[in-house]
């Protein structure tokens, strides 16, 4: 309790340890409190804009992949290759770990332990209470205190249930991935290393998607679901029984909750602002994650340097309107795509063919290589928007 921090942040995934750096680098005392041995279920996808933006070296890439499946519920695929480009997979537990070593070398001290609870002291400064690493439940708590907390542990964030009125309603998927040894030649149906398989079928999902994201020498098999009366875990085996991979080794089973949509507030208006996960900054539809979390970290950083440079709480709300002027709309689009395209599986089934045309898939990716809604040719628009109306009433066959 002898010193006082400018910032805790609590989480050190990539949101979390990106803000703690950023805010290290710019003087501030930062520390930084993250669970031991936590690793988030995730594909691993990280886009060109990513690893340019934040530096992240070629090495710390385990997988290149050059281009992309989409499934149908009758097994129907559309191959998209990625043209002059690919997408970086990273294994999450040492992608973080990096992130949070960068955050240590940038100057923020290191805290490993639990988040337990919020409250202020005598002079109304915040106090973080945590669990240290390896204590007893029930064991006594240790505390840090600091002028501002930022929120950065997840999904359902502990830090926003306690601070943020509405924080406690954030609508969730719920994910669920094993980490299987990847496929050997020979084995395993159509696997491809090179390649991402993204599948659209209510057997293994009935309101979401299913995946093979490969690895290099592993591979993530996971799926997603709303349902809370979906097995998950069920889906999975009967996927990879289907799939050849059944006899593959498994390594390892993570499931966590992923947001649906920004959280309407992030911050209290004082001195607590959220930031990744934790603000609900999942795209819907993919449930990309990892740079819309590395962008509210560095947008949380810009607004908790402002505050602490000016005094006045009013920055904390730019964290929000910098990141919805940036990414709402991408935001929006994907989430009407996900409410329309993902409800039934003939609705899939016309989702996939759509995703056969060229101009869509030429969009498509541009979109997501630059994290930016493309202004493709005025041409390229109309025919998608006609193609569009067409799958949508009937017009063209599934």
């Amino acid at each position: 309790m002898s010193d006082i921090y400018d910032v805790i942040v609590v989480g050190g995934g990539p949101s979390g340890a990106t803000a703690a750096a950023e805010l290290a680098r710019q003087g501030h005392a930062v520390a930084l409190l993250d669970r031991a041995g936590r690793i988030k279920p995730c594909g691993g996808a990280i886009p060109p804009r990513l690893i340019e933006d934040y530096a992240i070296p070629d090495g710390l890439l385990v997988a290149k992949i050059t281009s992309a499946r989409m499934v149908s519920p009758k097994d129907r695929s559309v191959d998209i290759p990625i043209e002059g480009g690919f997408v970086g997979m990273v294994d999450r537990d040492v992608f973080d770990e990096w992130l949070r070593k960068r955050a240590a070398a940038a100057g923020a001290k290191r805290y490993t332990g639990s988040f337990e609870r919020f409250e202020r002291d005598d002079l109304g400064r915040p106090l973080v209470h945590y669990r240290p690493e390896g204590s007893a439940r029930g064991g006594e708590l240790k505390t840090i205190r600091a002028r501002i907390v930022i929120g950065a542990d997840g999904a359902r964030s502990k830090v926003g249930r306690q601070t943020i009125d509405g924080a406690e309603r954030t609508p969730c998927v719920f994910a669920y991935h094993e980490i299987i040894e990847s496929p050997k030649p020979g084995t395993g149906k159509d696997f491809d290393g090179a390649r991402c398989d993204v599948i659209y079928n209510g057997e293994y999902s009935p309101d979401f998607y299913s995946w093979v994201f490969p690895h290099g020498n592993c591979t993530s098999i996971g799926t997603g679901s709303a349902n809370k009366g979906f097995s998950l875990r069920g889906s999975i085996e009967a996927f990879r029984k289907k799939n050849g991979m059944v006899d593959c080794k498994t390594i390892r089973k993570e499931g966590a909750p992923i947001p649906l949509k920004p959280l309407p507030r992030w911050d209290n208006g004082r001195d607590v602002l959220l930031a990744g996960d934790a603000a609900g900054v999942v795209a819907p539809a993919s449930g990309e994650g990892i740079y819309y979390a590395m962008v509210g970290g560095s947008l949380a950083a810009d607004s908790v340097n402002e505050l602490l440079a000016t005094g006045d709480a009013r920055a904390l709300k730019l964290a929000r309107k910098r990141f919805m002027k940036s990414h709402g709309n991408v935001f929006r689009v994907l989430g009407m795509m996900q409410r329309y395209w993902y409800t039934t599986d003939n609705r899939r089934e016309r989702f996939v063919a759509i995703c056969k045309d060229v101009d869509v898939q030429k969009l498509t990716f541009d979109a997501y290589m630059t994290k930016r809604l493309v202004r493709a040719k005025p041409m390229a628009h109309m025919r998608i928007f006609f193609k569009n109306i067409a799958h949508l009433t009937g017009l063209i066959p599934a």
